[in-house]
C-alpha cells in the first residue's frame, strides 16, 4: 500500500498580473479556458487544415536501426543515491522522488503525466504509436504516492496506464490536476474516486503529507490547449507543476508539461528570437515567485510546423529561453524521442529536437550536460 497521506491547501502566491476573476477563465465560474497572453496564437481549424495540406512536407522515417535515437536503460530509480530525483519514462512521463528525510528509506514519489501505452488515443485504437518503448512496465514501478496531470490530451493522460497503476497500488494514490480535469479522471472508469482527486487553478498550492515526509505542489500556468473530444476543446484547464520539498532549504523541480512559448507566423521563423509576438510572461513570473529551480523538465519536440504549433508547443530554442526565465540551475529536455505528433509527423525529423536543443543551449553560453542537457529513457537525474 502507498503511504497514507493528507492534502492541505496553502496560501497562494500570485504575480502582479493576477486579476479576479482570472483572465484565463471563460465565464464565472469558468465553463472553458483560454491563454490570456499575446504570445499565444491559434488561427483556427481551417488554418490548420490549410497548413497541413499546403506546407511542403519534410517526412523523414524513424531510423529502423535506432541509430541516433534515445537510448533505453533499465531504471534503478537512483536507489543508491539521495537527492531530488527524476526518472524519464519517455515523452513527458517522469517518476519524481523527493530527497529522503533522515530515518526514511525513500522520499515522496510523484508520477508526472504517466503514459506507458503503445498507442496514445481514444480507446487505444487510434492516435500516434510509440517508436521508443517504456523502460519498464507499470507493474515494475516502485510504490507511488501521487500523480500530477498537466492536461487531458491522450499523450499526457492515459486511462490504460492509470488503470494498471491503481490495480498495482490497491487504489491508494492521490491525483492532482487543473480545473475540470477531475471530472475527466473520475469519468475514465478506471476506479479513480472523487475523494482521491485534488483540483487546482493556476497559482494554487497544496501541502501533501505522507508517512515518509511532505512536499508542496503548486499548479502553475502553461500555454497550451485541452480536450479529448471535438466538442470539449478547452473545457478543461492545462498547467505546469512545481514540486517543492517542504523541509528547510528543500529543493525545487519545475515540470512544464506541454507548453508553447511564443507565436511564430512563418515556418521560416524557427525560434523566439525571430517571433513577431513577445514570449509568454508566465515563465518569468514563475521564476520570480518560485525560482531558482534545482531541476526543470522542459519540452523540446513535436513543434513543427511552427506556423501551426508554436503557440502550444515549444521549440528547443524556446525551451532554452524558458530555462533562463524560470531561473533553472539544470534543465533536461523531454517530449521528444518517443512518439510522433499527429500533426508534426510530416514535418519534424525525430533526430532534430535534441540536436537543436544542444545548439541553442551553447549559443546562449550554457554548459551542455551541466546546465542544460538530455538523459536516456529509464535514466534517473539526481540533483
Amino acid at each position: 500500500m502507498a503511504a497514507a497521506s493528507s492534502v492541505t491547501p496553502l496560501p497562494p502566491r500570485r504575480p502582479e498580473s493576477y486579476t479576479s476573476p482570472p483572465l484565463h477563465h471563460v465565464g464565472n465560474p469558468p465553463t472553458s479556458f483560454k491563454n490570456p497572453w499575446p504570445s499565444y496564437t491559434f488561427s483556427g481549424v481551417k488554418s490548420l487544415l490549410k497548413t497541413r495540406w499546403n506546407t511542403p512536407k519534410n517526412f523523414v522515417p524513424v531510423p529502423t536501426d535506432r541509430l541516433g535515437l534515445v537510448e533505453i536503460r533499465k531504471p534503478d530509480w537512483g536507489q543508491n543515491n539521495n537527492g531530488l530525483k527524476a526518472t524519464w519514462i519517455g515523452h513527458a512521463s517522469f517518476l519524481v522522488e523527493t530527497t529522503a528525510n533522515k530515518g526514511h528509506g525513500r522520499g515522496i514519489r510523484i508520477l508526472m503525466d504517466p503514459v506507458f501505452s503503445h498507442r496514445v488515443g481514444p480507446y487505444g485504437m487510434v492516435g500516434p504509436i510509440r517508436f521508443t518503448s517504456p523502460p519498464c512496465d507499470v507493474e515494475d514501478l516502485p510504490e507511488v504516492d501521487a500523480v500530477c496531470i498537466s492536461h487531458d490530451h491522450y499523450d499526457h493522460l492515459d486511462s490504460t496506464t492509470l488503470r494498471k497503476l491503481l490495480a498495482k497500488q490497491k487504489r491508494d494514490v492521490k491525483f492532482f490536476c487543473a480545473l475540470r480535469v477531475k471530472e475527466v479522471l473520475v469519468g475514465l472508469g478506471v476506479g479513480i474516486k472523487p475523494e482521491q482527486v485534488t483540483e487546482l487553478d493556476w497559482w494554487d498550492p497544496i501541502h501533501l503529507e505522507t508517512e515518509v515526509g511532505s512536499v508542496d505542489l503548486i499548479c502553475t500556468p502553461a500555454q497550451h490547449q485541452s480536450g479529448r473530444t471535438p466538442w470539449g476543446f478547452d473545457s478543461t484547464l492545462w498547467c505546469s507543476w512545481i514540486v517543492r520539498e517542504s523541509r528547510e532549504e528543500g529543493k525545487r523541480l519545475f515540470f512544464a508539461g506541454d507548453t508553447g512559448y511564443c507565436g511564430v507566423t512563418s515556418d521560416d521563423q524557427p525560434s523566439h528570437h525571430k517571433a513577431p509576438h513577445p514570449p509568454c510572461p508566465a515563465f518569468a513570473e514563475i521564476g520570480e515567485l518560485y525560482g531558482p529551480f534545482d531541476l526543470a523538465l522542459l519540452p523540446i519536440g513535436c513543434y513543427q510546423p511552427r506556423s501551426a504549433l508554436s503557440g502550444q508547443h515549444s521549440s528547443p530554442d524556446d525551451s532554452v529561453a524558458m530555462h533562463k526565465d524560470i531561473k533553472s540551475k539544470k534543465s533536461i529536455g523531454m517530449h521528444y524521442g518517443t512518439i510522433r505528433g499527429g500533426f508534426s509527423v510530416n514535418y519534424e525529423p525525430v533526430l532534430e529536437p535534441p540536436q537543436r536543443f544542444k545548439i541553442a543551449a551553447e549559443a546562449e553560453g550554457l554548459r551542455w550536460g551541466e546546465e542544460v542537457g538530455l538523459c536516456d529513457i529509464g535514466e534517473t537525474v539526481i540533483v
